[in-house]
C-alpha cells in the first residue's frame, strides 16, 4: 500500500483539513458544495473536475444540480480518508 493510500488517523485528518477552505469531514468522507449561477455553470465545473480525477485515478462522487455541485471524497479501499483525498480536494479548489 502506498503512503497516499494509507488511511489517515483523526489527528492527520484534522491537520489536512486545516489547509482547505470550506471542506468538512463526516463519516470518513470529505465534502464540499460549490455554488454556481446556473445549471450549465455546475456542469462546466464537473467537466473541469473530471480530468483532474482521472489523472489522479481517484474519482469523487459528484452530485450535480441547478447551481450547485456537491463533491464527496473518500478512499473506499482504505476505509476512510487518505492523502489522495486531500490532494484531489486541493486540486479541485484550484479550478
Amino acid at each position: 500500500m502506498t503512503e497516499a493510500a494509507r488511511r489517515l488517523d483523526d489527528a492527520q485528518v484534522a491537520a489536512a483539513l486545516a489547509h482547505l477552505q470550506g471542506w468538512t469531514v463526516a463519516d470518513s468522507t470529505l465534502t464540499k458544495t460549490f455554488k454556481f449561477e446556473d445549471f450549465m455553470g455546475a456542469v462546466g465545473f464537473v467537466n473541469q473536475v473530471a480530468p483532474l480525477a482521472e489523472a489522479r485515478a481517484h474519482h469523487p462522487d459528484l452530485n450535480v444540480g441547478w447551481g450547485a455541485v456537491g463533491v464527496r471524497l473518500t478512499t473506499h479501499s482504505a476505509g476512510g480518508l487518505t492523502a489522495a483525498d486531500f490532494a484531489l480536494a486541493d486540486d479541485i479548489d484550484q479550478i
